[in-house]
């Protein structure tokens, strides 16, 4: 049985922000999840004609939450901040990144998310993203459209990896 924090009375009565942080932790690790128990080859397995895979999943999880909550709140440039220069590059593997490391960047990134955002109101404009100013109520709304699909495709992805059952991570 899965577990979701986001449906306890405490979350349901909450103000909105702490509601929309509750949804984005709860899908962070529920992506962050899925690769667990599963072997590098099985981490790393291409069974879609893009570059997805569920390695590369969170991966990109990574670089999600770098462009939404440090390049757009300190305007810092994708270079400096180290990331990748679009989306569809994020998703390539390294010989060194293994579940461990990418599990690890992606923890590290959201807490960094978390901490960036703490002072920042959901009215807050952010400044640095390539669309424009958005308000952080936005980013939130965005971030968790993203975690949500990407969390879609590592249940089918873990659920062909497993033969037939997506097994909780």
């Amino acid at each position: 049985m899965v577990f979701h924090p986001s449906a306890e009375p405490d979350v349901l009565h909450a103000a909105l922000r702490d509601q929309f942080e509750a949804f984005l932790d709860e899908h962070r690790a529920a992506l962050r999840g899925s690769l667990n128990g599963l072997t590098e080859e099985q981490a790393r397995r291409s069974l879609v004609t893009s570059k997805t895979t569920l390695l590369g999943l969170v991966k990109h999880a990574t670089f999600v939450e770098k462009v939404w909550f440090d390049e757009a709140i300190t305007c810092r440039s994708r270079t400096e901040i180290g990331i990748p220069g679009s989306p569809d590059e994020s998703f390539d593997l390294e010989d060194d990144d293994t579940i461990a490391t990418v599990q690890r960047a992606h923890q590290q990134a959201c807490e960094a998310s978390r901490e960036a955002t703490a002072p920042l109101t959901l009215d807050d404009v952010l400044r640095g993203n390539r669309r424009g100013p958005l308000p952080l109520r936005w980013v939130y709304l965005h971030t968790l459209r993203e975690l949500a699909q990407h969390c879609g495709h590592a249940d089918i992805l873990r659920e062909q990896i497993l033969g037939g059952t997506a097994q909780d991570g």
